[in-house]
């Protein structure tokens, strides 16, 4: 595959717009408590029939100037996240100054445009040609200056158009960026801002970082873990020995499951399709993993799932939805080996999942809840043993229109430096229905295909 980098260059917000000349903003303890974690790095896959002529003479124009116009909007994505040299008397913060910019890379690629879009198992590799690199890191006389964002627009000729997105955790979560990437395709599809900011269905985006009431000050606790751990730009976990595939569960594959459970545990009150689902595939992974010896035998082991739940209208009082940073609670399931891999696993899964989703749902600051202890050390094995989820049906990146459609494909690229994570997101083939972003290594993926098909059987 030959990917050809024809352009880098930086889009900065429009000059003498009515942004301001500088933002600062303090990192909450939800910001924190990311920011020595890998960039969150996707790809939006969409199928276009465009010459390599018209993709660089109109499109990318196009791109770049709707761009500067929506990060009028969105000034820290083209800033810096400042981190102090001297731990001791400073914090890292958010900071925008007049002449920031976005780095952007335009490329064009011979590669397969259809094998990439597919769900079949493919070479987890080959996706990093279209991931842009977050640029490096510059140092003043107080701070290690980091870029927090990066973008990339690669064109297959005539085939598709694949948009790559990097940025800091602690810049941001899913459904942040989520709402920065509709509004830059609101705007370039419209060709201006007025369909953003009145018909766009979405507020323009709030950064007061006071919207998140921290009276115990776990900012601080957090910071003082975190300052101890040395900041390194992390770099692409190539090779990744691993291949991708998509597992698609249809609503009747989801209503079937929850038919299932209901049938075995009529008292239980929230088996949602989220539930049953992340239940199955904990399970199917784990069998898995046993079906090709990557685990231990020891079926007392405790095994955790782990995933992030959206706060912002979760806690008390309530942050504007269009809150943008990192809100975000965990919810964790830990359950014994034995009872995940034994033929009633499913069920025993669900019902810790639907009692878990029901006290986050009933109760407010559920999420949060004990979240001063997150840093204590004592959740250090949950950490690295757990299933994580990454994404969520909630936050359609595939709805992102340029003028191209909906995205074919939303691939989570970064699952492939986690132990073992799952993404989600809403099916586009079928109504309803869920996609699960899987990489593993070949012989794991094959073993997992097989239960997953052979479990929706029974």
């Amino acid at each position: 595959m030959t990917t050809t980098l024809v352009e880098t260059c930086q889009i900065p917000p429009p000059p003498c717009s009515s942004a301001a000349a500088e933002l600062q903003l303090p990192l909450s303890f939800l910001d924190i408590v990311w920011i020595h974690s890998k960039p969150m790095r996707g790809l939006l896959l969409y199928k276009y029939s465009c010459s390599e002529s018209h993709f660089l003479e109109t499109l990318v124009p196009k791109l770049k100037e709707s761009l500067s116009l929506t990060l009028k909007h969105y000034l820290p994505l083209a800033g810096n996240l400042l981190y102090p040299l001297n731990t001791a008397d400073h914090k890292p913060l958010l900071r925008y100054v007049s002449g920031d910019s976005v780095s952007l890379k335009i490329a064009v690629s011979g590669g397969n445009f259809d094998d990439l879009v597919g769900n079949h198992p493919r070479d987890a590799d080959q996706f990093y040609d279209f991931v842009p690199e977050i640029p490096p890191a510059t140092e003043d006389s107080e701070y290690k200056i980091v870029p927090v964002f990066a973008l990339q627009v690669t064109l297959f000729p005539g085939r598709g158009i694949c948009i790559g997105l990097s940025n800091l955790h602690s810049l941001g979560d899913a459904r942040s960026i989520a709402g920065f990437m509709r509004a830059w395709a609101s705007i370039s599809k419209s060709g201006g801002e007025d369909e953003f900011l009145t018909k766009h269905g979405e507020s323009p985006p709030v950064f007061d970082r006071s919207v998140i009431n921290d009276p115990l000050k776990i900012d601080s606790i957090f910071w003082e873990v975190m300052k101890k751990i040395p900041f390194t730009p992390s770099s692409s976990p190539l090779p990744t020995n691993r291949v991708r595939a998509t597992y698609t569960l249809h609503q009747s594959d989801i209503q079937k499951l929850k038919d299932f459970v209901l049938a075995k545990k009529p008292g239980l009150v929230h088996v949602s399709s989220f539930v049953v689902t992340t239940s199955y595939i904990w399970t199917t992974l784990l069998k898995s993993a046993g079906a090709v010896e990557e685990e231990d035998d020891d079926h007392s082991t405790l095994e955790y799932f782990k995933f992030a739940v959206d706060a912002r209208e979760r806690v008390n009082p309530p942050v504007p939805t269009n809150y943008f940073g990192n809100c975000l609670g965990v919810g964790i399931a830990e359950i014994k080996h034995e009872k995940l891999v034994d033929e009633e696993g499913l069920l025993v899964a669900a019902e810790f999942m639907s009692e878990l989703m029901k006290n986050m749902s009933n109760n407010k600051d559920e999420a949060l809840k004990g979240a001063e202890n997150w840093m204590d050390g004592s959740m250090k094995h949950v950490w690295a043993r757990a299933v994580g989820v990454s994404g969520s049906p909630r936050f359609d990146f595939c709805s992102a229109d340029f003028g191209w459609g909906r995205a074919r494909k939303f691939e989570v690229v970064s699952i492939d430096g986690e132990r073992c994570s799952i993404s989600l997101c809403k099916s586009n083939d079928s109504e309803g229905g869920l996609e699960i972003g899987l990489s593993l290594p070949k012989e794991r993926m094959t073993a997992f295909a097989a239960i997953f098909a052979d479990g929706l059987k029974l």
